[in-house]
């Protein structure tokens, strides 16, 4: 029996580092948030993650999402804490994203203290691997990992878009008397 292709809807966010390519479900969760404004690289993730003949059309995404992602840029950095998100990927790929959610904005933590975080304290290269294959940039974290040495390590968005989020997130996710005293 042949299955009804899923509808997805996808639309360019505006950000302060780029435009971003938002795509959600028919439900309103997001499924893909990347920098990169070629369809035909998140018709491949869509494909990767949720089969072959998915329906990809221009939109709006969910209010949900975009007032998320506005809030967050404005300085909310906990707003996209909320959003609702679907990803596919395997079991161990979930086990991970999951995980970056609980990074707490304005901190960083390492692969192998993720790869132990999730129970598998030896799979730090599966970690990273899972980390890098994350197809929802910012609000599921992946440039909140960074090297056990306290370098940046590889983002997909580039090194300097992750120290911006980063430095973004550190910012406003201060306590208001920290951040009274920071120059503008």
């Amino acid at each position: 029996m042949k299955q009804t292709p899923e509808r997805f809807v996808f639309e360019r966010v505006p950000s302060p580092m780029g435009t971003l390519l938002g795509v959600c479900d028919e439900k309103g969760r997001l499924c893909v948030l990347d920098f990169h404004e070629d369809e035909v690289l998140v018709r491949r993730t869509l494909q990767r993650h949720y089969g072959p003949g998915q329906v990809l059309v221009a939109g709006r995404l969910a209010a949900r999402v975009t007032d998320a992602l506005a809030a967050f840029f404005a300085g909310e950095v906990r707003a996209i804490d909320a959003v609702d998100v679907r990803t596919g990927g395997t079991d161990f790929q979930r086990r991970v994203w999951a995980a970056l959610r609980r990074i707490p904005a304005g901190t960083t933590t390492s692969y192998g203290r993720l790869a132990a975080a999730i129970g598998s304290p030896s799979a730090c290269r599966a970690v990273g691997l899972a980390n890098g294959a994350n197809p929802i940039g910012i609000v599921v974290p992946c440039h909140r990992v960074i090297g056990a040495d306290k370098t940046l390590t590889g983002y997909g968005g580039g090194i300097d878009r992750k120290r911006w989020l980063l430095d973004h997130e550190l910012r406003w996710s201060a306590p208001l008397f920290a951040r009274a005293e920071r120059p503008a």
